[in-house]
């Protein structure tokens, strides 16, 4: 069975809802860039290069795209704006090709074994607990059985608002309350997975921005303690980044892969922001899948992230 079946046109529709303060700030910047000239040069070049930077597709993934528009402009002679437009979208198409790795459960995960177990990680204010809710509902809609638990025992309600999720979700829950140790209740959840023959076991995680050792030493405890049950668990570690603080998702997702395996990425919150382009960037620069994308604030707004249905909205007039 494909997982959360096709791209269907619903889910189109709100992805291009989703990415449209995004796609109206890139093609405005772009369209006054373009004022007064008839051939994409230096100049220009420089002023792209500018609104690339400005819409957080990171330095590095700029200077990449700039270099294969400069090669493509002196080989075809690309020279007005709707032009570019799809020369920009191929070539960002491209890069996300060459830098695509499958996730995991881009297949029937259940022929890796029961349950799947998910650590997901990220600050505090990311949107995490309500990806893991959002997440929980994805898989019961495709008929799997879902166990959550509460392992963000540090921070105020975190435990009561995964329970509320859990409810709305109608999937298993495990938790301990407030500062109790999150090992504890990730050993429990994967416990109760496995009783139950769950297929996918979420574990939460504290967010706090703590040191690294502390960070480290938190992560790796859950680790060993799930190991116990599952020995290859965590099966995949979600690193959850808001989008719309742009560069400080860069940072994060620095912090967080130096600390920990991180397998897949979930960017959030695409829909209130014009800095759409972080998911490019991030893809590009950390090898790392974007596994799920937040495109608004329902229940059903979590997406299997999709590279070419991504650029197609970004770029689609």
């Amino acid at each position: 069975m494909a997982f959360f079946g096709l791209f269907s046109k619903e889910k189109k529709e709100k992805l291009d809802q989703g990415l449209e303060k995004t796609k109206t700030s890139l093609f405005s910047k772009i369209s006054k860039a373009l004022v007064g000239k008839s051939t994409v040069d230096d100049s220009f070049l420089d002023e792209l290069e500018e609104i690339l930077i400005s819409s957080d597709v990171g330095i590095e993934t700029t200077l990449k795209v700039i270099e294969r528009i400069q090669q493509r402009v002196a080989r075809d002679k690309y020279i007005n704006s709707s032009e570019l437009h799809t020369l920009l979208r191929d070539e960002m198409v491209k890069l996300m090709e060459e830098n695509a790795i499958q996730p995991a459960l881009s297949k029937d995960f259940t022929s890796i074994g029961k349950p799947y177990v998910i650590m997901v990680v990220g600050v505090n204010g990311v949107g995490k607990t309500t990806t893991i809710g959002k997440l929980a509902n994805l898989f019961r809609n495709e008929g799997k059985k879902v166990v959550l638990g509460a392992g963000d025992t540090f921070r105020a309600a975190a435990v009561e608002q995964l329970r509320i999720w859990s409810e709305r979700s109608g999937v298993g829950f495990i938790a301990h309350g407030m500062n109790t140790d999150p090992a504890a209740v990730a050993f429990d959840a994967v416990k109760k997975g496995v009783d139950e023959g769950a297929d996918v076991v979420i574990i939460d995680t504290a967010g706090r921005l703590h040191t690294k050792v502390n960070l480290m030493n938190e992560l790796s405890k859950i680790r060993r303690v799930v190991t116990k049950i599952i020995p290859e668990a965590p099966h995949e570690v979600l690193l959850v980044l808001d989008a719309s603080t742009g560069q400080n998702a860069f940072e994060q997702a620095k912090q967080f892969t130096a600390v920990t395996d991180v397998n897949a990425l979930a960017l959030t919150k695409l829909d209130g922001t014009a800095k759409g382009g972080v998911v490019i960037g991030i893809a590009d620069q950390f090898k790392i899948p974007v596994k799920y994308i937040g495109v608004g604030e329902g229940i059903d707004d979590l997406q299997l992230f999709n590279k070419t249905e991504f650029i197609d909205s970004l770029f689609k007039s």
